[in-house]
């Protein structure tokens, strides 16, 4: 339910703030006062599009503000909170501003949120009818839209199962597509990379292998350099000569230790001294014998050859070529071409047990389909009659409605029917679909029946309707007026109207007053009681707000409504 509207430089509209509360509100006033304006804030709260030509002229900015209670929307209060807004007792804010430039913003619970959050917090709070919603509701769509929330929660249940089947099916059936229209391409690129492995394979390098054999090549390439300078360095290390007069480095440390150790009893000083010598003695016959099995391995030619250790590099510099630019990454796609592979041979089962999925998908969603039509089926006789009964009641006591369902199409995101809203007038007419057969006064009446009937089945707590009695008068207007009411016992229900037939049901009558100091023209909302309210239904019935007889009507309209409301 909406608490109160503020509205800031909006048409006409300088500052207004409309109190609104339970039950009937009516907004009324003259041609031009800006009446519409209260309906075009309505819509900028609930996310409808910003024009920025509705921002009042000199202003920067249009701003409307609306205050609802959320005690019957659980699910919109969860909505919120998700949204980061902020709750007070149950009441919720939301804001809109919008700019002479164009740009707009909006506000949920005092937290900046998209527009579109405006709209999906909507669907569960408000529903609007103006003149653009009898426009609107001649689309098969949005009939079809009217029986489902006239069919209540067992069919919303069951389009709920439908639409999660429809999109696994839809899904299931784009990817057997993607397979089979791509096959002959997934051929290919299993061919080119089983050619691709297979030159892989048949190499197998090793992480690293490249650089490996590049130190070996090297190595192979300078054997008798190597061996030569190994042959002088063991020479000059411990000379296979033996002698007094050998001078290679094991026996002049050797000397030099014996010496030391000598007299090193006679200063313990020394002592560190020769156990340096020692250390180097024992380094040097290290170096030695690794020198001797160096030079050892040279002369065994144990590895690959050097040709063969050319033609190995050439083999792996080849695939780093056309799989690389290094090993790394020929090992790489090596690994990811087998996954690939294994995932692309198999694309012959897959379809297969794909297809078998589509088919299983499609029989749930079409048994589901199924029971859609069945439950719209059933509720199109139950709206057809309640909606003829309503509307003899709002004097088209000859009309015929008819909702028809057509079954039997392509599964789409709602099921498989279309439905058809088809009033006849008069008896001996042919049912047509709306807006052909019904003028503008029948297809406001028709649009109400609708309301009324559905809100039984489908509660929404707050109804906006804009001129809904435009082209009626008389008995008729008075009809809609406690069609109206009745509607507003479960429900909060705002009317702009003309009409003061209905006018006189409200518990809550607000009036738009168009003022202006002859260069600026400015619109403000009063609530109206006792004799302002009696002015008004006079001005409303006759133009004459200060005729006696006008004034008389007046009362003893609102006399007669009182009488008749359950309220």
């Amino acid at each position: 339910m909406i608490i109160d509207i503020t509205i800031s430089d909006l048409g006409v509209i300088s500052q207004a703030t409309l109190p609104l509360g339970p039950g009937l509100t009516v907004v009324t006033g003259e041609t031009g006062a800006g009446k519409t304006m209260v309906v075009t804030a309505l819509g900028l709260l609930l996310g409808a599009r910003a024009d920025s030509a509705r921002v009042r002229s000199g202003s920067q900015s249009s701003w409307v503000e609306g205050r609802f209670s959320l005690e019957r929307s659980p699910s919109v209060r969860t909505r919120a909170e998700e949204l980061g807004a902020a709750i007070d007792e149950d009441e919720l804010v939301l804001s809109r501003e919008v700019h002479a430039e164009g740009r707009s913003r909006a506000l949920v619970g005092g937290r900046s949120a998209p527009v579109s959050a405006l709209s999906e917090l909507a669907e569960e709070l408000v529903v609007i009818h103006g003149q653009s919603d009898q426009i609107r509701l001649k689309s098969e769509a949005a009939q079809r839209d009217a029986l489902d929330r006239f069919a209540g929660d067992e069919l919303k249940g069951v389009l709920a199962s439908y639409q999660e089947s429809f999109a696994q099916y839809r899904g299931l059936a784009h990817r057997l597509e993607v397979l089979t229209t791509q096959a002959d391409e997934r051929r290919r690129e299993a061919e080119e990379l089983r050619v691709a492995l297979v030159d892989i394979d048949a190499v197998a390098p090793e992480p690293g292998e490249d650089e490996a054999l590049k130190e070996s090549i090297t190595k192979l390439s300078n054997t008798e350099e190597l061996r030569s300078g190994i042959a002088l360095a063991q020479q000059a290390l411990s000379s296979d000569e033996s002698g007094m007069d050998s001078l290679d480095a094991t026996t002049l440390v050797d000397s030099a230790l014996r010496a030391l150790e000598k007299v090193a009893g006679f200063d313990p000083s020394l002592e560190s001294v020769r156990s340096q010598l020692a250390d180097a003695s024992y380094q040097l016959q290290e170096v030695s014998h690794a020198l001797a099995g160096y030079a050892a391995g040279l002369e065994s030619g144990t590895g690959l050859s050097l040709e063969e250790s050319h033609d190995r590099l050439a083999a792996i510099t080849g695939l780093m070529r056309k799989f690389g630019p290094t090993l790394e990454d020929v090992l790489s796609y090596s690994h990811q071409g087998s996954v690939r592979l294994l995932e692309l041979d198999q694309d012959e089962s897959t379809v297969d047990a794909l297809a078998s999925d589509v088919a299983q998908a499609l029989a749930r969603t079409t048994a589901l389909a199924s029971q859609l039509s069945e439950l719209r089926s059933a509720a199109a006789v139950h709206l057809g009659e309640q909606v003829t009964h309503e509307l003899s009641a709002l004097a088209m006591p000859t009309a015929n409605f008819v909702v028809s369902v057509e079954s039997g199409g392509d599964p789409a995101s709602r099921g498989s029917d279309q439905g058809s809203l088809l009033p006849s007038a008069h008896p001996g007419s042919a049912p047509l679909p709306l807006g052909k057969g019904a003028s503008g006064g029948e297809l406001s009446r028709v649009m109400l029946a609708l309301e009324v009937v559905i809100a039984g089945n489908d509660p929404v707590p707050t109804f906006v309707f804009d001129e809904v009695d435009a082209g009626v008068g008389g008995a008729s207007a008075l009809e809609i007026g406690r069609r109206l009411d009745r509607l507003a016992q479960n429900a909060q229900v705002i009317v702009v109207t003309h009409l003061a037939q209905v006018a006189a049901y409200a518990n809550n009558h607000l009036l738009v007053v168009k003022g202006t100091d002859g260069q600026v023209t400015t619109s403000s909302v009063a609530v109206l009681g006792g004799d302002e309210r009696v002015r008004e239904l006079a001005r409303m019935l006759g133009g004459m707000e200060d005729s006696h007889t006008a004034l008389s009507h007046a009362k003893e309209l609102l006399e007669k409504t009182h009488s008749v409301s359950r309220r």
